[in-house]
């Protein structure tokens, strides 16, 4: 029984995989089944066996995509030795999502999948805004903890720059993206860099 499934477990996992960057680039209305089917080489029924519809495989493939974001962001904040270093990592990061193969083909899922399901797909929609939450709460709380440490200014409105980081980096993405000039990204990234200089003492 662990053996069988153990198999279904690899061939989830492999379904994720490959059509990833599918529907993280053609979105969930423009992914046909067939798409599918032609990246992975199963049948319907298999892909069918393995999760109850298409809007279940996407919604499993947006987090999927998202842990790969959050495993980037993570081991570099783990590397970090200071709070200003820690919540620089978001600016430095997404600098280069669009060249590490270690990050989602397509981009950054939060914001592909927020412009798509903002009102056509409650699921993902959900699944977009709980991301956005749990980002603006690890920002709150490493501006947080840098005000306890003394590294920064007490009585920042962690709120507002959380919101305002997250703001930016989604906007700059966004703007790089469907204008093909990726150094709007990069002016973007300066200003988040500068507003996290300016929490300090």
């Amino acid at each position: 029984m662990e053996n069988e499934l153990s198999k279904a477990e690899r061939t989830r996992q492999f379904i994720l995989e490959t059509t990833a960057g599918i529907f993280n680039k053609k979105g969930y209305a423009g992914t046909s089944l067939s798409d599918l089917t032609e990246a992975t080489g199963l049948t319907k029924g298999s892909i069918y066996g393995n999760f109850k519809n298409k809007e279940e495989v996407a919604a499993a493939v947006f987090d999927y995509n998202l842990d790969k974001v959050r495993k980037q962001v993570q081991q570099h904040i783990q590397k970090a030795t200071s709070y200003h270093d820690k919540l620089m990592v978001y600016a430095q990061v997404y600098h280069t999502f669009n060249k590490e193969k270690s990050f989602p083909v397509g981009g950054c899922p939060i914001l592909n999948t927020a412009v798509e399901a903002d009102d056509t797909n409650l699921i993902l929609k959900e699944r977009a805004a709980g991301a956005i939450v749990r980002w603006k709460r690890s920002i709150e709380n490493l501006i947080n903890s840098g005000i306890k440490a003394g590294e920064f200014r007490p009585g920042i409105d962690t709120n507002e720059i959380s919101l305002a980081m997250i703001a930016l980096i989604e906007g700059g993405i966004m703007i790089a993206k469907v204008t093909g000039h990726p150094s709007s990204l990069d002016t973007v990234l300066k200003t988040v860099g500068e507003l996290v200089s300016g929490l300090k003492q």
